[in-house]
C-alpha cells in the first residue's frame, strides 16, 4: 500500500510504513514459531492469511491521509484482535502465548497512535 499512496505525506507514510512492515515479518515468524510450539501447522500462504484475516485488503491508489485512516484501522483492528486472543490464552494458562500477544497489542497501539498523529487536526 505504502509504495502507491499520492500526497504531501508521501515520503513520511513511506518512512514509516517501511518500518512497520520489517516489524511486522519478524513478527510473523514468531507468531507461526509458536503455533508450531503449540502442536498446530501455521498459515503460510497469501490465500490462507487473507481466509483468516480481519483485516481486508485495499486495491488501488489512495491519497496518503487515506492509507494512514486505513492503515490506523486495521492496526486497532489486530489490537482487539490480540487482547481477545490473550485473554482466551490467559484462560488456557497459556503465559507463553499470552505474553507474546500481550506484546505485539502494544506495538500495534502504538503504531496506530503514530499514524493517527500523522493526520490529526
Amino acid at each position: 500500500m505504502h509504495w502507491n499512496a499520492v500526497g504531501p505525506l508521501f515520503y513520511g507514510l513511506h518512512k514509516l510504513t517501511e518500518a512497520q512492515y520489517e516489524d511486522l515479518a519478524v513478527a510473523v515468524d514468531e507468531i507461526a514459531e509458536r503455533i508450531r510450539a503449540l502442536g498446530h501447522r501455521a498459515p503460510a500462504t497469501f490465500a490462507e492469511f487473507i481466509e483468516l484475516s480481519e483485516i481486508k485488503e485495499s486495491p488501488g491508489v489512495m491519497t496518503a491521509e487515506q492509507s494512514i485512516a486505513t492503515l490506523v484501522a486495521d492496526h486497532e483492528t489486530v489490537s482487539r484482535t490480540f487482547r481477545e486472543a490473550a485473554r482466551v490464552a490467559g484462560e488456557h494458562s497459556d503465559i507463553v502465548t499470552a505474553d507474546m500477544l500481550t506484546r505485539r497489542t502494544k506495538v500495534h497501539e502504538e503504531a496506530a497512535w503514530m499514524l493517527r498523529s500523522l493526520i490529526a487536526q
